[in-house]
C-alpha cells in the first residue's frame, strides 16, 4: 500500500458471547496484522493482557505482536482522527489497517456510517468489509431474540461460525445445518468460515475486495458476488418464515442486473430517491454501474442507509460481465420498488424520449 492510499477499515461484530474476543486474539498473532491498529469499545472487555508490553500512551497500547490497541473513550470519529493524527506525526507506528471491534449489542450501521460519512475520515480511510462472528450453539436463539444480531449477519462480507466443535451427534449435525441455512438466507453473498481447525485466518477475512484507488484494482466481482443471490433464487431459498419471533422476515437481500447504461444524472437521481425514501431501511447497498457517458469505465457504489461513499470510476471492467450489478440488504422494503425505479432511468436512456440533463455525478 502506498503512503497516500486510503487505509482499509474492517468492522468486527457479533452478538454477546459469540467469540469475538477469542477470534481477535487469534488474528492478532498473524503477521498480516502486525502493523494494524485495533479499536475496541472498552479495554476491559477484551483479554489481551498476554499480548501487551509495558509501553502505554494514554489509551494507545502497543502489543507484543506490534499492533496498536486503542479503546473508545468518546466518539468514534475523535478516536479514529486521533489515531490518524498520531500516525502522521510519528507519535505511533504507521499502521496500514484499522480493525474496529463493536460491542455485542451494537447495530453495526452507526459504525459504518461514521467511516463513510465523516469527510476527514473519508479522505484517509475506506471501508473494506464487515466480519460477523456467530455462535453455532446459540446462534439461532440469538437471531430469534435480537434484531441487532440479524443486522450484524445481514451486512456481513465474512461470517465466522464459532463453537462448531461443541456440536456432536445427529442432533448437533442438524443444528449446524440449520444455522448455516439461516445464515445463507440472511447473507447469501458472505463467505462463511469456521474457527474449527483455524479456518478463519487473517488472509481469508481481510482484503475482501472493496476498490481502493490508491493502492490496487480490487476484485470487484468477488466483493459484489451478485451471483450468490441468483443461485439463491434458482434454488428457491427466497421463502419467508411466518414465525413472528424470527426477525429474518423483515430483512431480505436481493440483487439485479441490467445490461443497459444509465446516465450519470439518472444514477444520481436514483441514488437520491432511494436515499430519501428508503434510507433508514436500506442496511447496505453495493454495486458496479454501467454509465452512458463512458461505458468502458464503470462506477463502483457503496452505501449504508443514507450514507454513500463518493462513487469511484474504475479504469476498466473487472471481468467479462459488463452489466450493471446492484446488491441490496433491506428491512421491510419490497425489492421490486427499487428495481423498477432503477429500470425507469435506464428506460429513459434507451427509449424514444432520451433523458438529457447537465447534472453529473462527482466521479474520479
Amino acid at each position: 500500500m502506498t503512503d497516500n492510499a486510503p487505509i482499509p477499515v474492517s468492522v468486527l461484530t457479533g452478538f454477546l458471547g459469540a467469540g469475538k474476543t477469542t477470534l481477535l486474539n487469534f488474528l492478532l498473532r498473524d503477521p498480516m496484522l502486525a502493523t494494524a491498529a485495533v479499536v475496541i469499545n472498552e479495554f476491559g472487555e477484551i483479554g489481551l493482557d498476554h499480548l501487551l508490553v509495558a509501553k502505554s500512551d494514554d489509551n494507545i497500547v502497543e502489543m507484543s505482536s506490534g499492533c496498536l490497541c486503542c479503546t473508545i473513550r468518546g466518539e468514534l470519529i475523535d478516536t479514529l482522527l486521533d489515531l490518524l493524527r498520531r500516525r502522521e506525526t510519528g507519535e505511533i507506528m504507521r499502521f496500514d489497517r484499522i480493525v474496529i471491534e463493536t460491542t455485542g449489542l451494537a447495530d453495526p450501521a452507526p459504525v459504518l456510517h461514521t467511516i463513510m460519512s465523516e469527510p476527514r475520515l473519508m479522505a484517509l480511510c475506506r471501508l473494506e468489509g464487515v466480519i460477523t462472528v456467530v455462535d453455532a450453539v446459540n446462534g439461532e436463539a440469538t437471531l430469534d431474540a435480537h434484531e441487532e444480531a440479524v443486522k450484524q449477519v445481514a451486512v456481513a462480507d465474512r461470517i465466522v461460525l464459532t463453537k462448531v466443535d461443541l456440536l456432536s451427534g445427529r442432533e448437533g449435525e442438524d443444528q449446524l445445518f440449520s444455522i448455516i441455512g439461516r445464515l445463507r438466507k440472511l447473507a447469501p453473498a458472505a463467505r462463511l468460515l469456521t474457527t474449527h481447525r483455524n479456518e478463519a485466518t487473517a488472509a481469508r477475512l481481510f482484503n475482501t475486495g472493496l476498490y481502493d484507488p490508491g493502492s490496487k484494482s480490487a476484485n470487484v466481482r468477488d466483493w459484489l458476488n451478485a451471483e450468490a443471490y441468483d443461485k439463491r433464487r434458482e434454488h428457491g431459498h427466497g421463502h419467508h418464515h411466518h414465525d413472528a419471533s424470527r426477525h429474518d422476515d423483515h430483512i431480505r437481500s436481493f440483487a439485479f442486473a441490467d445490461d443497459r447504461p444509465i446516465s450519470p444524472a439518472g444514477l444520481e437521481m436514483f441514488v437520491d430517491l432511494v436515499r430519501s425514501f428508503h434510507g433508514a431501511k436500506m442496511l447496505r447497498m453495493k454495486g458496479i454501474v454501467r454509465l452512458a457517458d463512458d461505458e468502458a469505465r464503470p462506477v463502483v457504489l457503496h452505501g449504508v442507509q443514507h450514507i454513500f461513499h463518493p462513487p469511484v470510476r474504475l479504469p476498466a471492467w473487472p471481468d467479462e460481465d459488463h452489466r450493471t450489478r446492484l446488491v441490496f440488504i433491506v428491512q421491510d422494503i419490497e425489492p421490486r420498488l427499487i428495481e423498477d425505479l432503477f429500470r425507469a432511468f435506464t428506460d429513459q436512456i434507451t427509449g424514444a424520449g432520451a433523458f438529457h440533463t447537465d447534472k453529473t455525478l462527482s466521479l474520479n
